[in-house]
C-alpha cells in the first residue's frame, strides 16, 4: 500500500501511527494513513481489517496541575 522510501509501518506494526497521512478530513476529525489505518482526533484507530482501538492517551503526556 505504501510507496514511501523507506516504507511506512504496516497496519499491524506497533508503530502503525507513524505512517504518513494520505487523506484527511479535519472537519470530521479523522485522517487516513498510507497503511490503511484511519486515525481519529480522539486518538481512536480503525484498522483496515475492521479492528477498532478505543481512544487512548500517551502515558507521557503531561497533565494539567
Amino acid at each position: 500500500m505504501c510507496s514511501h522510501t523507506p516504507p511506512c509501518p504496516t497496519a499491524d506494526a506497533a508503530d502503525r501511527q507513524a505512517a504518513r497521512v494520505s487523506t484527511a478530513c479535519h472537519e470530521q476529525g479523522w485522517c487516513r494513513l498510507c497503511n490503511g489505518v484511519v486515525r481519529f482526533e480522539d486518538t481512536g484507530l480503525l484498522l483496515p481489517d475492521g479492528r477498532l482501538f478505543s481512544p487512548h492517551r500517551d502515558a507521557l503526556v503531561s497533565r494539567p496541575s
